[in-house]
C-alpha cells in the first residue's frame, strides 16, 4: 500500500494513526485558532498524529438560510494563520475546480466532498495541485467505485491519495457504517480513513438542517480502527448545542482526550 506523507511528520499507511479533527465550519477566526490550538496540545502530549480540519465554506447545506461560513478569501487566510501559528498541517473541502490551486497554496490536505466525489473536473483539478488529496467516498457508491476515482487522480501523475468513508445511505435521513468498506478500499492500493461523525449524520433530519447520534460515534471510531484503517476523521466542538454546522453528530472536545487514548491503544494491538 502506498504511504502518503503530508507534513510535519504526519504520514499515513504507516503503523501509526493519523487524527483529523476540528470543527465543521470555520465559526470564526478566534474559535477555530483556539480550538487548533487545544487539539494540537493534546496531540502532542498523547503522541499521536494530527492534522486540523475545518471548512472556510460549507456549499452543501441543508436550507439557504444556513451558516455556510467565512468564504474562501478569509476562510484561507484562517487557515494559514493556524498553520503557521499553531504548527500543525491543515485540511479543508474545495467544491468547484478553480478553488484547488488557492487551498492547495494554504493547505496541506485538499478534501473531497461525499457529494462531489465523482465530479471529474473536481477531483482531476485537486490532484494536478500535487498536494495530498483525500476524497469521501459517496453516500450513494459502493467501495469499489472509489477504484475510478482513484484513476482520475492519477492521470494527474499524483500518488498522494487517501481514502475516506463516511457512512452510506440508508433509506431516508440515515447512513450506516459498513466496516467492510473499509478492507475494501484499502486493498485499492490506498490509505483509508474513517469518519466517525458524519457515519452517524442524518442528513436533512431536522428538515431544515441535519441531525445525528453523536453519541455513537466513539464506537464506530473504535470499530473502525479494529479493522485496521490509517486515520479517523472527527469533527468536534467546545459546545456542540452552540454549532453552527453538524452539532448533533460531533464529539465534544471534552471527550476526545479519552477516544483519542482508546484509539491509540487499540491501533497499536492490530498493528502491533
Amino acid at each position: 500500500m502506498n504511504k502518503v506523507a503530508v507534513d510535519k511528520g504526519v504520514m499515513f499507511g504507516g503503523r501509526g494513526l493519523v487524527f483529523i479533527a476540528g470543527p465543521c465550519v470555520i465559526e470564526s477566526r478566534r474559535m477555530a485558532l483556539d480550538l487548533a490550538m487545544r487539539l494540537n496540545a493534546l496531540a502532542r502530549r498523547l503522541r499521536v498524529q494530527y492534522i486540523f480540519k475545518a471548512s472556510f465554506d460549507k456549499a452543501n447545506r441543508t436550507s439557504v438560510d444556513s451558516f455556510r461560513g467565512p468564504g474562501i478569501d478569509e476562510g484561507l487566510d484562517i487557515l494559514a494563520e493556524i498553520r503557521a501559528k499553531v504548527g500543525v498541517p491543515v485540511l479543508t473541502d474545495v467544491h468547484e475546480p478553480w478553488q484547488c490551486s488557492r487551498v492547495a497554496a494554504v493547505c496541506d490536505v485538499l478534501q473531497i466532498p461525499a457529494f462531489l466525489a465523482r465530479q471529474t473536473d473536481l477531483v482531476v483539478a485537486a490532484g494536478e495541485t500535487g498536494a495530498v488529496v483525500n476524497v469521501k467516498k459517496g453516500q450513494f457508491m459502493a467501495p469499489e467505485d472509489m477504484a475510478q476515482v482513484i484513476r482520475k487522480i492519477e492521470t494527474t501523475g499524483n500518488r498522494r491519495i487517501v481514502l475516506c468513508e463516511r457512512g452510506a445511505s440508508f433509506g431516508y435521513h440515515n447512513l450506516v457504517a459498513d466496516m467492510r468498506s473499509l478492507l475494501v478500499m484499502r486493498e485499492l492500493g490506498y490509505p483509508v480513513v474513517m469518519d466517525a461523525t458524519h457515519s452517524v449524520q442524518r442528513p436533512g433530519g431536522l428538515g431544515t438542517g441535519s441531525g445525528g447520534d453523536g453519541r455513537f460515534a466513539p464506537a464506530i471510531a473504535r470499530a473502525a480502527v479494529a479493522t485496521g484503517v490509517d486515520g479517523v476523521f472527527m469533527e468536534t466542538h467546545l459546545n456542540p448545542k452552540e454549532a453552527k454546522s453538524d452539532g448533533p453528530n460531533c464529539i465534544r472536545f471534552s471527550e476526545v482526550e479519552e477516544l483519542w487514548k482508546t484509539l491509540k491503544k487499540i491501533n497499536e494491538i492490530v498493528k502491533g
